[in-house]
């Protein structure tokens, strides 16, 4: 009966690899203009991010430095990236951060429990601490988070809108 059951938990992983691989192919083939299975290396991160996976940027470039070749030639092939992103699909490794744990530390930066912070507090932590965010993902983000009106983040309908939907 043992061997039932291993042979189930195999044959689910058989096809949850099968499932990951055909996902990854079509992820990957969106950038691949050449339609010569590669990409451009500079397009990874998005094609990670489209598969679900929300890596830091130090993470994403551990990522890069496993499927590149020896000599770097700008360039990602499929078959170097297949088999490294099915591995972190099947580990499901770099998932996104739980809604509950976003707000937690939205309220960490805003002691008074007022509900948001202003553009300048956002612009102080996302330069002064942890990772520093680069003038471009600074932007991206203000332009998506901060409230024309008031200029500041209300940051429980800015979670609600960057939380990716699971399903």
């Amino acid at each position: 009966n043992l061997n039932l059951l291993e042979d189930g938990k195999e044959r689910k992983e058989e096809i949850a690899v099968a499932e990951f691989h055909k996902k990854i192919k079509e992820a990957f083939e969106v950038f691949d203009h050449e339609s010569n299975n590669t990409v451009d290396v500079r397009e990874v991160g998005t094609i990670i991010r489209s598969l679900g996976c929300c890596p830091s940027e130090g993470e994403l470039h551990d990522l890069i430095a496993e499927v590149e070749e020896e000599e770097p030639t700008g360039y990602i092939r499929f078959e170097k990236f297949l088999p490294v992103m099915t591995e972190v699909l099947l580990e499901r490794r770099y998932r996104p951060i739980p809604e509950d744990i976003l707000l937690r530390a939205f309220e960490v930066l805003d002691p008074a429990k007022r509900g948001f912070l202003s553009k300048d507090e956002l612009i102080k932590y996302m330069t002064e601490e942890g990772e520093p965010f680069s003038q471009e993902e600074m932007e991206e983000m203000l332009s998506a988070a901060i409230d024309p009106e008031s200029n500041s983040v209300l940051y429980k309908d800015y979670i609600t809108m960057m939380v990716i939907d699971e399903n």
